[in-house]
């Protein structure tokens, strides 16, 4: 298989997921007479539906551009393996609008955060394994990429995960701190000098012990 049609089915894929999570936002049901206030309450009512799609779209965003570099860029050629993992990727991906609905319509419920936290943790690590496949596999053949690079591949899907696990740990102390971390965690990946500005703390400390 081409990593072109891997690649196809991935934004195909995507676009529909990205499409899905918007359809839980419908029009307040009241009265088309309803007034200012009685309205603005209605679409107020909504804010936990709207935070939690913004939240989802983020990180199916950071999850479309990672898939990219790694099943397309990184990777010159697919083997059964590599499609599989894909494949496992992919059912996870499309789950996305469950468990971004169940955490925007229970934002104040502790399992709902950690339905949609473990649920990040399986993508990320998944993606994990596919990036490590793609890097490390004597069957997949790669481009010449640099230990910086590698580097800031590795942080950017490792963030998430991490962030997930104590956005689950803190669910049973503070429900809103677990959702600022889900938040962090994609602003930490849509900024590019993220990986930059972690790069030079960690790496006096490598230079030190090496």
């Amino acid at each position: 298989m081409k990593p072109t049609r891997l690649d196809e089915l991935s934004d195909g894929l995507f676009a529909i997921v990205l499409t899905l999570i918007v359809f839980e936002i419908k029009v307040p049901d009241i009265s088309t007479s309803a007034g200012n206030m009685e309205l603005w309450l209605a679409i107020k009512g909504l804010t936990p539906l709207f935070a939690s799609y913004i939240l989802s779209f983020a990180l199916l965003f950071t999850y479309w551009r990672a898939h990219h570099f790694f099943a397309s860029v990184y990777a010159k050629n697919i083997d059964a393996k590599l499609t599989n993992i894909n494949g496992l990727f992919f059912l996870l991906v499309s789950l996305v609008p469950f468990s971004a609905s169940v955490l925007g319509r229970f934002s104040e419920n502790q399992l709902a955060i950690i339905i949609f936290g473990v649920h990040i943790i399986l993508i990320g690590l998944c993606l994990l394994w596919m990036r490590n496949y793609v890097l490390y596999s004597e069957h997949i053949k790669n481009p010449e990429i640099s230990q910086h690079e590698i580097f800031g591949s590795t942080v950017r899907t490792v963030v998430p995960i991490i962030f997930a696990f104590l956005a689950v740990i803190l669910s049973f102390v503070n429900l809103k701190l677990s959702i600022l971390l889900f938040t962090l965690a994609v602003i930490f990946n849509l900024f590019p000098s993220s990986t930059k500005v972690l790069e030079k703390i960690l790496k006096p400390k490598h230079t030190r012990t090496s």
